[in-house]
């Protein structure tokens, strides 16, 4: 269905260039829960506008629409000052606005070229369509600095280069207005510093991007101006030359944040986790974890830094039960582990919060409530005789989502429609609420609003004074150094050295790229 388009004359010289989107009045409802709530925004052709809001604010639901995957249940949509309707994405392209998701919508046993061409072939005639696409698409990729083989496999790729296949995507249906929904949420720092650049190439261009995103330090790196949510209303406007970080966390949050982590010393007592000589080889036979050896003790949090894909995942995965051990130990609470599977593990009083929360920590067909007792369910605190006891597992996920400030608390709500901080929340709470002995917890605040990170960061320096053993894979670097007590660096699958919790950037920085300290 095309769009509908009320006329408008273009403005005479010197007049001002009309908002490249403005929305009025707009709101949305599913069921009881109202979304979006009489949302006025403006965003100034060929700049870059942040909107910003904790998780469940309303953000990627107002983006959406304007994306035409929902329709608004009242108010109006203009684009470079003309009225539209946008019943679907076909429209909103037919507009000039592309959208990349925050979970990337490729086709990965294509190539590059392959799904950029995907909806847009260019008629019966593939052939002759291919080439023509490859044309433009490497015309795109070097007006924007947007280098990737247009033969690779996608699902070859890094993450920040599937990024760039979306950006492309967009780009060669003729997108003129670039909506990024919580973009760097599975990105390295080198991969959203090579992002931000790409983004001010098109914002140089001409274009226009929307950036939805909770990260304010990329707000204020990158966008011209940001507009605050807040439980689905529009709060506030501001330049980004004219705010903070402190006033901008409170505006999302309501309240003042504490944007640092608030911790005393560490009382490390027994070893309840050892890792000896620890090494695993994937199923291409390549060896990722090269005699990895660390302790961690009752009462203390340590630290794994390292840029994504140097050996992180696959310790966590090992000290899980999920990957086997190609030789060495694991040593959980003073009993060997080694080769125990994920249930044997919890029963010895460990808890994983895993990396990738879509594809090891959920299921997102599941409801909320089912989802909070995955791996737990045979305890006999959800059972009843030979069954589940829905009244109990019930109770339990209203508690949870109460304790960590899940939106919305509704038990019933298929995973899938929560938004990934929230998400997160409930892997969180399944987790933690467990009481385990150990944790090992991988990138604990990826796509987490800031108010929740502070929730976070918090619940963890409890669970460490009440003599918990954590260990903590993440790539922000701010987040290892504000909670770790020791911090080990890993890089191309080897524990490069050991520093201590405050440790400076370039120490960490410098063993993260393969320079060993002299004193590790």
């Amino acid at each position: 269905m095309p769009s509908e388009v009320t006329p408008q004359a273009p403005p005479s010289p010197g007049q001002r260039r009309p908002p490249a989107i403005e929305l009025v009045g707009i709101s949305k409802s599913f069921g009881a829960v109202q979304a979006n709530r009489d949302i006025a925004l403006r965003v100034e052709a060929g700049t870059i506008h942040g909107v910003i809001g904790e998780n469940g604010a309303g953000k990627s639901t107002l983006m959406s629409i304007l994306y035409g995957f929902y329709q608004a249940d009242s108010g109006d949509i203009l684009v470079g000052g003309r009225k539209v309707s946008i019943p679907d994405s076909q429209a909103a392209i037919a507009l000039g606005i592309g959208m990349v998701h925050q979970h990337f919508m490729l086709v990965e046993p294509f190539t590059v070229l392959e799904n950029v061409m995907l909806g847009a072939e260019g008629g019966a005639l593939l052939n002759r369509g291919r080439a023509k696409a490859r044309a433009e698409l490497v015309r795109l990729e070097r007006e924007y600095d947007l280098r990737v083989d247009p033969d690779a496999i996608v699902g070859d790729l890094p993450v920040g280069q599937q990024q760039r296949v979306e950006i492309l995507k967009a780009l060669y249906r003729g997108a003129d207005i670039l909506i990024l929904d919580e973009p760097t949420g599975v990105l390295t720092p080198d991969e959203a510093d090579q992002l931000f650049r790409i983004l001010a190439q098109l914002k140089s261009q001409g274009k226009t991007v929307v950036l939805i995103t909770h990260k304010l330090r990329e707000i204020m790196a990158i966008t011209d101006s940001c507009s605050v949510m807040r439980q689905g209303r529009m709060v506030a406007t501001r330049p980004t030359a004219g705010t903070s970080v402190e006033e901008l966390a409170e505006l999302m949050v309501g309240r003042r944040v504490l944007l640092r982590v608030e911790k005393g010393p560490a009382n490390p007592a027994e070893i309840r986790l050892k890792v000896e000589d620890a090494r695993v080889v994937d199923g291409q036979g390549v060896e990722r974890l090269r005699g990895v050896s660390l302790e961690v003790r009752a009462g203390e949090i340590v630290g794994v830094a390292g840029v994504a894909g140097n050996g992180q995942s696959e310790l966590l995965e090992a000290i899980a039960g999920i990957r086997p051990l190609a030789s060495g130990e694991i040593t959980l609470c003073g009993k060997p582990c080694a080769g125990t599977d994920p249930n044997g593990l919890r029963a010895e009083g460990l808890a994983h919060v895993p990396e990738d929360r879509h594809r090891m920590g959920l299921v997102t067909k599941f409801d909320a409530k089912e989802n909070v007792i995955l791996g737990y369910h045979d305890r006999a605190e959800y059972r009843s005789g030979l069954f589940l006891d829905r009244g109990a597992i019930l109770e339990a996920c209203r508690r949870h989502m109460q304790d960590f400030d899940v939106r919305p608390p509704a038990p019933d709500l298929k995973t899938a429609n929560f938004s990934g901080g929230n998400q997160q929340k409930i892997v969180l709470a399944r987790e933690i609420e467990q009481d385990p002995a150990v944790l090992i917890v991988g990138q604990p605040t990826r796509g987490v609003d800031v108010g929740a990170i502070e929730a976070i960061h918090r619940r963890l320096i409890e669970l460490r004074d009440a003599g918990k053993a954590i260990l903590l894979v993440s790539v922000e670097l701010d987040e290892i150094r504000a909670l770790s007590d020791r911090v080990l660096v890993m890089f191309d699958g080897r524990v490069m050295g050991e520093l201590p919790g405050d440790a400076g950037e370039r120490e960490i920085g410098l063993l993260m790229s393969g320079v060993e300290a002299a004193h590790a």
